[in-house]
């Protein structure tokens, strides 16, 4: 196995060296060695060395805290590369042929769905925003299309909050060894799907949803299901690749983010050699390129990621004597506070997700995680698969509660007050039906 670990390096570097001949970004190769000969050593048990830092107890809790935010970040930029790689290559037009009806309640349950499921394997905001594009062709009346656009949110947090790659929060969970792919999918679809079918069913029956969407004369309401050559080549690649993430992590033990890397390194491998149009040159390589995709990435969000998280460890790591004279976590110490002030841990959870509509659920969750100990709540525990439910569909009850929510609002320009009154008590049975679902269940 030692010999393939070599003959793997050996073969990345000399790609790498050969980058002008075969036309191949050197990252490529780079990315698809470092995953691999990593996952030979795990696969082949062989021993490595261990390193001893000779630092304090601050840098070594720094460094701790460190790299469990550089595990998440990385796969979140591994993530987005790939969705913004298939959106170059109009990936996502096959699904908008999926939608042609023009019944109200019919468009309803099939974009909701569509949301749901598709939502599990992107992310929630990746998801409202290719729906929304879609429903903007569909629905040319703003005050009918508001709904549908409300409705979309409430289906692409539920989605996200059963799958370990639909929501930044469950991928947190997930790469923190709070949870694994087939637990969380195991214990939350059902809670997820009643979460979304229930506000679904009763929209459906409000005057709104009632007849058929007509066309505003003049206007034009035809979806566009423009499509390249490489379009549905690029959407199975990309799909593919992040279904594969959960897998590899599940063969080789290694982190979440080492699956990322090969996945994209393969995405990009295949996006280098692809023609998406019958003209295709070097003048308009670059407008395909994984470049082009690194260049709309809100790296904004990725920095806001840092800090929270890098916050929220500290107050993790810094101690303070507990009630009973222990020293423990400042968060640690906060969650026995709570469990005294509510006995009741399903009703602290609860809170959460009602606290998640309000408070951003990145800080909630990463609080969460440094709250309630490992020896305690080990992997799989219900408590975290509450919290990933929890903090994932209880961001639906307030249009600001979630990234799906502020993204509609800036695209379609939804009022507070507006989705507050309209659509708020939807998400609310939705989201307590959930809960009493999977407190039934666990």
């Amino acid at each position: 196995m030692l010999t393939s670990v070599v003959l793997c390096f050996f073969i990345g570097y000399i790609i790498i060296v050969l980058e002008q001949p075969l036309k191949l970004d050197k990252s490529v190769p780079a990315l698809l060695m470092g995953a691999l000969t990593w996952a030979l050593i795990s696969v082949g048990n062989l021993e490595v060395l261990g390193v001893n830092h000779q630092v304090t107890p601050l840098e070594d809790s720094l460094l701790h805290i460190l790299g469990k935010t550089a595990e998440i970040l990385f796969f979140l930029l591994g993530a987005m590369t790939i969705v913004e790689l298939v959106d170059l290559h109009k990936g996502f037009s096959p699904i908008t042929s999926l939608v042609k009806t023009k019944d109200k309640k019919s468009l309803l349950w099939i974009t909701s769905l569509i949301a749901f499921f598709l939502s599990s394997v992107l992310d929630n905001l990746t998801t409202t925003i290719v729906m929304i594009s879609i429903l903007r062709k569909l629905i040319p009346t703003r005050e009918d299309r508001l709904f549908y656009v409300s409705l979309i949110i409430i289906a692409a947090n539920a989605g996200g909050a059963w799958s370990p790659i639909g929501d930044v929060t469950t991928t947190m969970l997930w790469i923190g060894k709070k949870v694994s792919s087939v637990g969380l999918m195991q214990n939350l679809f059902l809670p997820s799907i009643i979460s979304l079918v229930l506000p679904v069913f009763v929209a459906s029956l409000l005057p709104i949803f009632k007849g058929k969407i007509e066309n505003i004369p003049g206007q034009d309401n035809t979806l566009d299901n423009t499509k390249l050559l490489s379009s549905k080549t690029m959407l199975i690649a990309g799909l593919a690749g992040l279904i594969f993430v959960p897998i590899f992590k599940s063969v080789t033990h290694l982190p979440p983010y080492m699956g990322i890397m090969l996945s994209l390194g393969i995405v990009w491998l295949i996006s280098e050699y692809i023609h998406p149009e019958e003209e295709f040159n070097q003048e308009n390589r670059h407008l395909y390129s994984v470049h082009k995709a690194l260049s709309r990435i809100e790296i904004s969000s990725i920095i806001f990621f840092l800090g929270i998280l890098l916050g929220v460890g500290a107050l993790e790591s810094v101690v303070v004597q507990s009630s009973t004279g222990e020293k423990v976590g400042f968060l640690m110490s906060l969650a026995n506070k709570l469990q005294e002030l509510i006995p009741n841990q399903n009703m602290v959870i609860i809170f959460i997700g009602m606290l998640s509509a309000i408070i951003d659920n990145v800080p909630l969750v990463a609080a969460t995680m440094g709250m309630y100990p490992m020896d305690k709540f080990p992997m799989d525990s219900d408590l975290w698969h509450f919290i990933a439910y929890s903090a994932g569909t209880g961001g639906s009850m307030l249009i600001i509660g979630s990234a799906a929510g502020v993204a509609a609002m800036g695209m379609e320009k939804i009022d507070f007050i507006w989705y507050f009154k309209n659509i708020s008590w939807l998400a609310f049975i939705g989201f307590i039906a959930g809960c009493l679902t999977f407190i039934a269940l666990s």
